[in-house]
């Protein structure tokens, strides 16, 4: 499994830039916001789910959206949805609950994992991510975002979740 050093090197190898702010551990929005006001962006919810077929989800939101899964799992094309257990999230993404990250993807070689990208954050110019662990945080542009996902060949699944529908390329260009 990659680690924070080793995500670090992998944006700095693809030319993608970022800056990263260490910090107290924050397990779950709500929190940390003392530090939120300190770093520009679009600061981020993560969820590891399962469903009930057995396929993993991992949703990256702008952590103002609300989320309904009871009403999500047929708009991306999944079963009933429930949260993923810490055991799961360790083998396929290699990080522990509180550091859920879009980042954790690099640690998701067969691509067991489906990507759910919300499109409130698909369409902020600056977004934050935890580097794989939850005592720091690693800003980039969108297009670092975008850049580090075509990098590892993951094409998020967008999603407008006020609508409740999939957007078809809800990347800012």
């Amino acid at each position: 499994m990659q680690t924070r050093p080793d995500l670090i090197a992998f944006f700095d190898a693809h030319g993608i830039d970022h800056a990263t702010t260490e910090h107290e551990a924050v397990f779950r929005v709500g929190e940390g916001e003392e530090i939120k006001h300190g770093i520009a962006g679009a600061h981020t919810k993560n969820l590891f789910l399962k469903d009930a077929k057995g396929r993993l989800w991992l949703i990256s939101a702008q952590d103002t959206t609300v989320i309904d899964l009871k009403r999500l799992h047929p708009v991306i094309g999944a079963a009933r949805l429930s949260f993923g257990s810490a055991e799961l999230m360790v083998d396929t993404l290699g990080v522990t609950p509180g550091s859920v990250t879009a980042f954790a993807m690099i640690n998701d070689p067969d691509r067991r994992v489906t990507f759910v990208l919300d499109q409130a954050l698909a369409r902020s110019e600056r977004v934050n991510f935890h580097p794989l662990t939850n005592t720091a945080t690693t800003s980039m542009s969108q297009a670092g975002l975008r850049k580090f996902l075509a990098a590892l060949g993951v094409a998020p699944l967008v999603v407008d979740f006020e609508a409740m529908s999939v957007v078809e390329d809800g990347f800012v260009r």
